[in-house]
């Protein structure tokens, strides 16, 4: 049984927050009706590649995955008929719309609490459903940019750098989402009461300022970019090796740094810290140093000497070759539904030891279940070819 089994949940989303949040839930047992709309172009899984012999993207297999899906036009009356019958059964709601757009269609969280006070309704967006910015459109580099966090990242010469990588969808708002719905559902069980959640990837993002948000509260001073302990200003860095390649050093504690020096042949450098107060110095030693071989010769130097000081590797060694990855199940194998294709995804994180994740099925088309979701709430065949011919399904 999975661990989140009896969870029912309805789910909006779009792009990547919502629907990683979802994934992670569907993993874990629950039950993810995820509604779409075969007109409306979703950046993300109408994006690129697709799996071979099919019409279906890689994003839309492994976002999908353990999903059930249907096509609806919420602009429709019957389609909102359907929303209202439906949440009598799937009372956990996920919607990534900006505020208010649900209320407008009839099926905001005060409209569907009419109909079952025990709803719970995640609204995940990037602002808020209050404030100043809360109609504002955004992504993931502006939340990150309003956040802070941005005015410290990068270097002194270019500037802030970009990441390959939704930090503010998936560590921010999936994973807020996905606490405050189980925190909403711990809250139910008890009371019998459903809630409202609101869920902002901007809000997020502002704890993750972490020390430098604390120190600057407590003393009014800005931090600078390469001028603190985890932006560049101390020994904590990238360095790139003999073959254009890089290794990361992160030995912020004394003995790790003892031992990185040990290894690099640097035990001059050893007696200070990882901040010295020749820095600019200290770190024209250590470029050239790592400089002088390539990245896999400092692979096997460092391999057991505990000096926090690893590879960056490609997407091809992170996820097909390292041994320790594929050990934690960080790519598995999920059966495309309705045939024999197996497709590589990329695993969930969360490890439980009783009831750990399962991979039943990689993502449906869009509105694959549609029709047999539709009929279980008591609509006849007839009414159902109806609402197909008007465009509900759409």
């Amino acid at each position: 049984m999975g661990a989140l089994e009896g969870l029912k949940i309805l789910d909006f989303s779009t792009l990547l927050p919502g629907p990683f949040s979802t994934l992670l839930l569907a993993d874990l047992g629950a039950d993810v009706l995820k509604v779409s709309s075969k007109s409306k172009p979703d950046i993300v899984i109408d994006y690129p590649p697709y799996v071979e012999g099919t019409d279906i993207s890689a994003n839309q297999a492994w976002l999908g995955r353990n999903k059930k899906t249907i096509s609806l036009n919420l602009k429709s009356p019957e389609a909102i008929e359907i929303i209202k019958k439906l949440v009598m059964e799937y009372d956990i709601v996920m919607d990534q719309f900006r505020p208010g757009v649900m209320d407008k269609l009839g099926i905001g969280y005060e409209a569907l609490k009419k109909i079952n006070p025990r709803v719970i309704y995640c609204s995940l967006t990037g602002y808020g459903n209050t404030g100043a910015m809360k109609d504002a459109a955004g992504h993931d580099i502006n939340y990150l940019s309003r956040s802070g966090n941005m005015d410290v990242a990068g270097r002194k010469s270019t500037g802030p750098a970009l990441y390959n990588m939704q930090i503010a969808d998936v560590a921010v708002g999936s994973m807020n989402s996905v606490i405050g719905i189980l925190a909403a559902v711990y809250y139910r069980e008890r009371t019998g009461e459903g809630q409202f959640i609101d869920i902002a990837m901007q809000d997020g993002l502002i704890p993750f300022t972490t020390m430098d948000g604390t120190a600057f509260l407590a003393t009014g001073k800005e931090p600078k970019r390469e001028g603190e302990r985890l932006n560049g200003g101390c020994m904590y860095d990238f360095y790139e090796t003999k073959d254009g390649k890089y290794i990361s050093v992160g030995a912020l504690e004394p003995k790790f740094w003892d031992n990185f020096c040990s290894a690099a042949g640097l035990p001059e450098l050893s007696e200070g810290s990882i901040w010295p107060e020749n820095i600019d110095e200290a770190k024209t030693k250590v470029r050239n140093r790592i400089k002088s071989k390539t990245r896999d010769e400092w692979i096997e130097i460092f391999k057991g000497k505990d000096a926090c000081t690893e590879p960056v590797l490609s997407l091809k060694e992170a996820l097909l070759e390292d041994e320790h990855n594929k050990e934690r199940g960080a790519v598995v194998d999920v059966k495309l539904p309705g045939s024999d294709i197996f497709v590589k995804q990329l695993g969930c994180p969360i490890k439980l030891s009783k009831c750990p994740p399962e991979y039943r099925e990689a993502g449906y088309p869009i509105g694959y279940h549609t029709k047999e979701i539709v009929g279980k709430l008591g609509f006849s065949e007839e009414e159902i070819n109806e609402m197909e011919a008007k465009g509900v399904f759409r």
